[in-house]
């Protein structure tokens, strides 16, 4: 709760941070003053208009200055209400920029913890709070402020009586509205958190409307998306509630006061002591200061809302990011890999590799066998560099690979999972994906590339050709067809490490003989490591290694492990026979 009471200097510091053009808040807050001094003008000509009023006063002059005073101030208005969002505008892209600029380089560890859904509404949701309090509320509260500083300071001149009396009702607005601007941050913030959760839900169900589908899960989604719009729904009439309150307390106090302000003017006119163009002119400004102060009751609740999603904006913006942004840039060719007593936990309670040690030479083939769960796929997300061990070390050649730097380390390697991923788009965006200059590089070359992955036997078939649309993660295209792309896509990198991950389990047997195929013929003179559920694939590696449980039981070549492994020579008899 401490952070939630820390007042307005998050919201201030993070609004700083981002640069604000400051030419143009300047003419923007110039204009806005120009607009109300202008405004303030016209009570005062409106007075003498009626004091003096006759058929004859109407002069020329006196009618041109009326008019010329409205609309020079409709005019510099606009162009402050302009500046003024635009310096919201700008705050807020640069705020986006920010989070995103930090989202994608933060570990993949983060998104095993938090769900995409989420994360989507703070850099969408959160910012459109802050977005809709500096490009909204803002402007018209500055204005509000130097309209109702004018205004008072005016009216103190021409009659500080009844200019005390309108204030008394200052006191008794701020002590119905600083309660209801607490009770409103804590309903933003409860909002906000289930608007995220809410999110989540609806990507992630969304993502995946084959599974939900092909389980008949249609009911339980259903049950599950009511009970989330119910909750904003609660959380919506609770956010009325206040509101409905704020309107017609506000409307109670302004009826108030000028029923109260036009009895006792009525009086002071009646005695003498004030002209009827006074007390218009009074009247005037009186609406002068009430405008701007109704305004101000929703600049403050859109405030409290505000600061509540700058606590989610900070908490993700003050995020470590991955580390190695920074490093070397080696050309890893021809080095060998050696991989030195590596331990890995996801949590102190849940060790996941113990005391892994072994080395890969150039161009060798390593492969990774044993039970599902013992830790094959996280010995490949530390290759990869998507989780740090928590001791023990991996080396290229001499050097620790976190001496080099994730963009360096990650461009020599390619890699081909058993789902091979893919972003909605073409085949030639798919292809090029990552990689610089990716639009200049020419037909011949994807076609190139497509031929020794045996991907140009489909393609050609699509009208569209490289340009077909693949659809979200590549739902338009077979597996086998995914996993060519994928093959493809690798050797256009051209790396010196290979990576696959179980990239023939998924497929048929007719597309696995192609993919196969592909594979042998792009693992040709690189160092490959391989994750084998059935060993036929990995019959020829130089070194498997059986990992259980988190650790190494064996390393050999297939025949060795035969010889010297029971439990590999049980996996071999029952798939081999």
């Amino acid at each position: 709760m401490e952070k939630q009471q820390s007042g307005l200097m998050p919201f201030i510091s993070l609004i700083l941070s981002t640069n604000i053009p400051k030419a143009a808040l300047m003419i923007g807050l110039t204009a806005s003053l120009l607009t109300t001094l202008t405004g303030l003008v016209v009570p005062l000509l409106t007075k003498n208009l009626v004091d003096g009023f006759s058929v004859a006063s109407l002069s020329t002059p006196l009618t041109i200055s009326i008019g010329a005073a409205f609309i020079i101030q409709a005019a510099i208005s606009g162009v402050s209400i302009y500046l003024l969002s635009l310096v919201g505008q700008k705050i807020v892209a640069r705020l986006r920029d920010r989070m995103w600029i930090k989202l994608i380089r933060l570990p993949v560890s983060y998104f095993d913890k938090q769900s995409s859904g989420e994360t989507v509404s703070r850099v969408v949701n959160d910012t459109s709070v802050v977005q809709d309090l500096i490009s909204s509320h803002f402007p018209q509260f500055i204005t509000g402020i130097i309209s109702v500083i004018g205004a008072i300071i005016i009216l103190l001149v021409m009659d500080w009586k009844m200019t005390l009396l309108m204030l008394i009702s200052v006191p008794i607005t701020l002590a119905v509205m600083i309660p209801l601007g607490r009770k409103m941050a804590k309903i933003s913030r409860g909002l906000q958190d289930e608007t995220a959760t809410f999110t989540g839900h609806i990507q992630q169900t969304l993502s995946e409307i084959r599974l939900m589908k092909s389980s008949t899960a249609e009911q339980n989604e259903e049950a599950k998306g009511l009970i989330g719009i119910e909750k904003l729904l609660g959380f919506g009439l609770k956010e009325a509630r206040i509101f409905a309150l704020i309107g017609p307390t506000m409307y109670l106090v302004v009826m108030i006061v000028i029923v109260m302000i036009i009895g006792y003017g009525g009086i002071r006119v009646a005695n003498g002591t004030m002209s009827t163009g006074a007390l218009v002119a009074f009247l005037l400004y009186l609406f002068q200061i009430i405008m701007p102060i109704t305004s101000f009751a929703m600049f403050f609740t859109q405030l409290q809302k505000a600061k509540g999603a700058t606590e989610r904006i900070i908490e993700i913006l003050e995020l470590p990011l991955e580390e190695g942004q920074g490093g070397l840039d080696i050309d890893i060719t021809n080095e060998s890999i050696h991989v030195i007593n590596v331990s890995f936990a996801y949590s102190e309670d849940e060790p996941v590799l113990e005391n892994i040690s072994f080395d890969a030479q150039p161009g060798e083939m390593i492969a990774f066998a044993g039970p599902s769960g013992g830790g094959k796929t996280t010995m490949f997300g530390l290759l990869e560099r998507f989780y740090e061990p928590t001791a023990g070390e991996i080396r290229i050649g001499d050097t620790p690979i976190t001496e080099l730097s994730l963009a360096s380390w990650r461009s020599q390697i390619g890699y081909v999972s058993q789902e091979s991923a893919m972003m909605a788009g073409t085949i030639r965006q798919n292809l090029c994906y990552g990689l610089k200059n990716g639009e200049n590089i020419s037909d011949e070359r994807l076609w190139g590339v497509a031929k020794m992955a045996y991907a140009d036997q489909f393609i050609e078939t699509f009208p569209k050709g490289l340009d077909t649309e693949v659809g979200e993660r590549g739902v338009k295209l077979s597996g086998g067809q995914r996993q060519r792309i994928a093959i493809a896509r690798a050797f256009l990198r051209d790396p010196k490490i290979l990576m696959m991950d179980e990239a023939t389990a998924s497929l048929d047997s007719q597309s696995e003989s192609i993919v196969q195929e592909a594979l042998t013929r792009l693992m040709e003179g690189r160092t490959t490591f391989v994750i084998a559920h059935r060993l036929s694939t990995i019959v020829d590696a130089n070194k498997i290694i059986f990992i259980e449980k988190g650790q190494v039981t064996g390393i050999g070549t297939h025949q060795e492990l035969i010889q010297s492994h029971e439990l590999y020579r049980e996996f071999a008899e029952q798939q081999l026979a």
